[in-house]
């Protein structure tokens, strides 16, 4: 009796002899992570929120502004 489709049955698997050889990774020099200075990061952040809020003031004047021309328009 045969089997159709499996032309070759294997039951012996070859695995390798050093299991305990852990092979190297492709670079061998380590990754060192570059330091940041804190302040460097503060200014950058001091920057972005000072140029934000003169945008909010900018835009909540120019609300305030139209409002009060409006109500004075409304008002004659």
């Amino acid at each position: 009796m045969t089997t159709k489709g499996f032309a070759d049955n294997q039951t012996h698997i070859e695995t390798p002899n050093d299991v305990s050889f852990s092979e190297k990774p492709l670079k061998p020099e380590q990754i060192k992570s570059n330091r940041v200075d804190i302040n460097v990061l503060k200014a950058k952040l001091q920057d972005t929120e000072s140029k934000e809020f003169k945008k909010n003031v900018y835009i909540l004047s120019t609300l305030v502004l139209g409002l009060g021309i409006l109500g004075i328009y409304l008002s004659l």
